[in-house]
């Protein structure tokens, strides 16, 4: 197929830029959903692009601490399976292989098994023999063992794109090659035409799967691309000694030696080998030609190798390559009768956060993004896309790759750079879920941060935001207290001063940076109407009151959960999850309202224990009893000179108000409350003890306990809503799917030996059998002071969430007894927060 293949067109529904695996995939889902009215343009040839799919070896490991990418690749295995070209494979499953070269590694291997497990991909670890079977090149005296996934393999990119490409184009796509996108027509926020090479296309949506070239077409749209090209290195050897030179291309499974941060492919008597162990080489936009420029895409051949004229390929650097060919001959010896034939260092994209960006732009309408997508994930990426642009249920849930989630410092270039240069570093490091970057740091502070320095305090971070995780200068209450502490591994960012801090807040008062948690104000006189429509609950409530209440999705799925107070007859406060809701918000606004995003304008703190009101009532303006103002309810007044917004709301279950007020008064609000509360025994507390505050009481943090996949009963949050109140976005799809009996439970588990885990564990029934698949998965995990257990969130299948069920969790490889109990273990009468 050529670009002379399609005739012209001068309109489209849907303009896909890019025709590289994304680009492709996404068009033959969205073909296969039906929506055919679809052009692809690519500026080089078709379908060998010069893009990175073009240079990518293909290798695809499934699993992933991120459940999105391990689901992504999972169906992305079975998409490049289940295609042939021209009586060739697109796919070739050999299975793969991750070795440990160090104690350390081998534990991670462990914990990497429980994740596949957890998310469905099947797995096993095997011993150095069995590796040494399987790859009989490998020293087998220098590795622990080794996580094998049979279903691992490597991709052929560019004949998975074109397979996929013809039978799009069979049910009516339309494809272009040497055509390059030169520019937009906008107007009112959306693209309305795009113009290229070979004349202009009227469309009614642009899809952006350019990928290296990404940040340049957004660019030319008024879109932000946050992603940065950065250069890597792969290799191809001379023939091996001892392998036949009529091997089959690919046969022996693949193998990740992550130790030295390198990969290695069998090639029919030679190798490919991969290294991220050199230096972060990022490449300018302007250092990448087009590929016209460039001279065109060429086909690599089925053996490596052959990049030259690809601008997605720059020059190999032998220097970069010497400490990791070294390593490759010490794990396979007999490499070292061979030599590097031919090298690259191939351009692709890095992000932030390490995911994707999928989805419609902020700033464009109408300009979709499918960008920093790997060759493991594209088939997914193409099938999520295409449902999301049809309107159907995606099979995944993308709030993770969303390009809305980034905040606006995320979109700066040096941040870009800074996180995603560390991302490249750290690509095969043993990374702990907790662990915080070291780059772009302070960057968002709130008022009170000299104070908490000032204090002791531990700092993690959290979309910029410093949060203390504990204060040193609460050292002295671990005396005389019996404190839990969790294993090695769910320790690395412990302290006994959690457990202190949440016994505290328990017994007397706490004060709790709020800050980080996203803050909109919705005003005007559309205000409750557009909230009415997107939320659960009924706000029709008069001014004063506090809701908690769910967003959901038109499919009945749980879009966020938020709070919403009522502070005038036409202006609401709102308290959210992240920037994808404050673009929700807007995109369902009308000229009669008004969202703005107060966050960084304003600051929060939680003031929470059952001395709250002796600490708060002396230097309120009003009276805070519990008669004059009572749970879940909002007032104004003044705590000594400074005005705050008063929320009678408690996240960890105690007595307590969260007070909101301007970033300038922020830091004598903070002094005000110390002060006074010194008599109360009052103390700073951290995220640490917030976390296991809210477990006990049963709270789900959105995103981590429940997300778009889950609805409102299964997440057991169905007394939030109120479908008698009218018509709200999910409410027809939510009242569909209690015509059917709930399938799945989100319950609260102990586990009964008392450790602690981390999330993301595999949860089985009690006594079965060992390899075989998970019943299901822990979401937040901790330890509760208050009660002496260590607690767990779960996903599990209707017949194994009982009250007093027996189960198994599998932590580091090795089953836990766990049982299900009554949710929530502390107050579940709710008489603390209530007095």
């Amino acid at each position: 197929m050529d670009s002379a293949t399609d005739s012209w067109v001068s309109s489209t529904h849907t303009l896909v830029i890019g025709a590289g695996i994304v680009g492709c995939s996404t068009a033959y889902h969205l073909a296969q959903l039906g929506m055919t009215d679809v052009t692809v343009v690519e500026q080089g040839p078709l379908f060998a692009t010069g893009g990175s799919s073009s240079h990518a070896p293909g290798l695809v490991f499934q699993t992933s601490p991120a459940q999105l990418l391990t689901q992504l690749a999972d169906y992305t295995v079975r998409r490049y399976a289940a295609e042939t070209l021209d009586g060739l494979p697109c796919f070739h499953q050999v299975g793969g292989i991750e070795v440990a070269t160090t104690p350390q590694r081998w534990d991670e291997l462990k914990r990497r098994h429980g994740l596949a497990t957890a998310w469905g991909v099947a797995g096993e670890l095997i011993g150095p023999a069995e590796v040494r079977s399987a790859i009989g090149l490998l020293d087998a005296d220098r590795i622990y063992g080794g996580l094998h996934v049979p279903t691992d393999g490597v991709a052929k990119p560019v004949r998975a794109a074109e397979a996929m490409a013809r039978e799009a184009r069979r049910l009516g796509v339309r494809f272009h090659g040497h055509t390059e996108v030169t520019g937009f027509d906008l107007a009112q926020g959306r693209v309305r035409a795009v113009h290229t090479s070979r004349g202009t296309i009227a469309v009614q949506r642009v899809l952006c799967c350019a990928g290296i070239w990404g940040p340049r077409i957004g660019a030319l749209a008024g879109v932000s691309v946050p992603v940065l090209p950065l250069a890597h290195q792969y290799a191809v050897t001379s023939p091996v000694p001892g392998l036949p030179s009529d091997s089959p291309e690919v046969g022996e499974p693949i193998l990740r030696h992550q130790d030295s941060s390198m990969y290695f492919r069998r090639i029919h008597d030679r190798y490919g080998v991969g290294s991220y162990q050199h230096r972060v080489i990022p490449v300018r936009q302007q250092e990448i030609l087009p590929t016209a420029a460039h001279g065109g895409g060429a086909e690599a051949p089925s053996e490596g190798g052959g990049w030259k004229g690809m601008a997605s390929v720059h020059g190999f650097t032998p220097r970069d390559f010497a400490k990791p060919w070294a390593d490759a001959c010490a794990l396979l010896p007999r490499l070292r009768g061979a030599e590097v034939s031919e090298g690259m260092n191939g351009l692709f994209l890095f992000t932030s956060d390490g995911m994707p960006v999928l989805g419609p732009s902020a700033e464009v309408d109408n300009f979709w993004l499918g960008e920093a997508v790997w060759i493991t994930h594209a088939g997914g990426v193409g099938l999520a896309l295409a449902e999301w642009m049809t309107g159907e249920a995606p099979s995944f849930d993308l709030r993770a790759a969303d390009v809305r989630r980034f905040e606006k410092f995320a979109h700066s270039p040096a941040y870009v750079e800074a996180r995603a240069g560390q991302n490249f570093r750290e690509v095969y490091d043993i990374i702990h879920p907790q662990q915080p970057s070291e780059r772009a740091r302070p960057l968002r502070t709130s008022p009170f941060y000299g104070r908490q320095r000032e204090l002791g305090a531990f700092f993690l971070e959290a979309n910029g935001w410093e949060r203390p995780h504990w204060y040193e200068s609460n050292a002295a209450e671990v005396a005389g207290r019996d404190i839990a502490r969790p294993g090695p591994w769910a320790g690395r960012y412990f302290s006994p001063i959690i457990g202190a801090e949440h016994r505290a807040t328990r017994e007397r008062v706490g004060l709790y940076d709020m800050t980080s948690l996203t803050r909109a104000e919705v005003s005007g006189r559309g205000a409750l109407p557009m909230l009415q429509r997107l939320t659960t609950s009924n706000l029709d409530r008069p001014p004063g009151y506090v809701t908690y209440t769910l967003m959901l999705d038109t499919h009945g799925g749980i879009r966020a959960d938020i709070t919403v107070a009522r502070l005038s007859r036409d202006t609401f406060q709102v308290g959210l999850n992240g920037q994808r809701d404050i673009a929700w918000l807007r995109g369902h606004a009308d000229e009669t309202t008004w969202v703005r995003d107060i966050t960084g304008g304003t600051c929060g703190i939680g003031l929470w224990g059952p001395r709250a009101r002796d600490v708060l009532a002396p230097l309120a303006s009003t009276d805070v009893s519990h008669e004059s103002f009572r749970f879940f309810r909002a007032k104004h007044f003044h705590v000594g000179e400074v005005p705050v917004t008063a929320l009678r709301l408690s996240y960890v279950g105690e007595l307590g108000w969260e007070l909101y007020t301007s970033a300038e008064y922020g830091l004598r609000l903070w002094d005000l409350l110390s002060t006074a509360g010194a008599e109360h025994g009052i103390i700073p507390a951290g995220r640490g003890a917030f976390n296991g505050l809210r477990l006990e009481k049963g709270y789900r943090a959105w995103g981590t306990d429940m997300w778009s996949s889950h609805d409102p009963d299964e997440a057991g949050l169905g007394f939030a809503v109120k479908p008698d109140k009218g018509e709200f976005i999910g409410r027809d799809a939510l009242l569909r799917r209690r015509e059917r009996p709930v399938r799945k439970r989100l319950r609260c588990l102990r586990i009964d030996d008392g450790t602690v885990l981390m999330g993301s564990e595999p949860v089985f029934a009690a006594g079965s059998a060992p390899g075989g698949g998970s019943a299901g998965f822990t979401t937040s995990t901790g330890y509760g002071h208050s009660i002496g257990a260590s607690l767990a969130y779960a996903w599990l299948p209707a017949e194994l969430s009982a009250e007093g069920t027996s189960l198994e969790v599998a932590y580091f490889d090795r089953r836990h007894p766990a049982t299900v109990v009554a949710d929530p273990v502390l107050d579940p009468e709710m008489k603390r927060m209530r007095c």
